[in-house]
């Protein structure tokens, strides 16, 4: 059971994906530095039906199926079927990772294009239960798939041949090797949020985080702005 949030205190500390650029000109204009310290590993991983012949992608042929260059599984190795594509909404930290680390300067087609999904249970669901299911195509994070939304009708597709595993994510073998960060303000270094983030870096706290389903940020000490 979650604690409720104080609305007169502002959040000490967030742990997220690395912010959108929107969100960064949000800090920007409200004269907020902050600090991202990385915490730990994740992958941003593809998805698709259990069934489809389809196992491995190469980064070219992603970004082509999403930003409709590629519109068929027969052009990458598998079956004549029209590729369904599903992308989640605006400024979701999924979102925001396929746009910056997957699509690059690629432009992706829009939602109304390929159909927009709220929620990473509802990409999950929607990629297993398509009605032309192994023709589906989706992202998340590995987390979500190895922790909260295990479905034995989803599998993770490789990318240049390389699978999403630990040691792969760690190494950045897996292109899309991605860290949670800690958040805070500059100014609140000293305070709470703080404390806790170099609390998560120390060796207890790493272990926590690999007990809750994360890869541990060997590395973690280093800070970005």
């Amino acid at each position: 059971m979650g604690a409720p949030m104080n609305t007169k205190h502002p959040v000490d500390l967030i742990i997220a994906t690395a912010p959108s650029e929107d969100e960064r000109k949000m800090a920007r204009e409200t004269n907020t530095e902050l600090v991202q310290v990385p915490v730990c590993w994740d992958a941003f991983v593809f998805i698709t039906h259990r069934d489809n012949p389809v196992s491995s992608l190469t980064q070219e042929q992603i970004r082509g199926i999403y930003s409709g260059e590629i519109t068929s599984w027969e052009e990458v190795g598998g079956r004549k079927q029209k590729i369904a594509a599903y992308q989640r909404e605006e400024n979701s930290g999924s979102q925001t990772a396929m746009l910056e680390l997957v699509m690059r300067d690629t432009p992706m087609l829009p939602p109304e294009k390929i159909v927009a999904v709220e929620g990473m249970s509802g990409m999950i669901e929607l990629v297993a239960e398509y009605q032309n299911s192994t023709a589906s195509i989706g992202y998340t994070y590995k987390y979500y798939i190895d922790t909260l939304y295990k479905n034995e009708d989803i599998k993770i597709l490789a990318v240049d041949g390389v699978e999403p595993t630990v040691e792969n994510i760690r190494s950045q073998a897996y292109p899309y090797s991605t860290q949670y960060y800690g958040v805070i303000r500059e100014a609140d270094m000293d305070k709470t949020g703080g404390a806790f983030l170099q609390w998560m870096l120390s060796p207890e706290g790493q272990a926590c985080i690999r007990q809750a389903g994360y890869i541990p940020c060997a590395d973690g000490q280093e800070k970005t702005q």
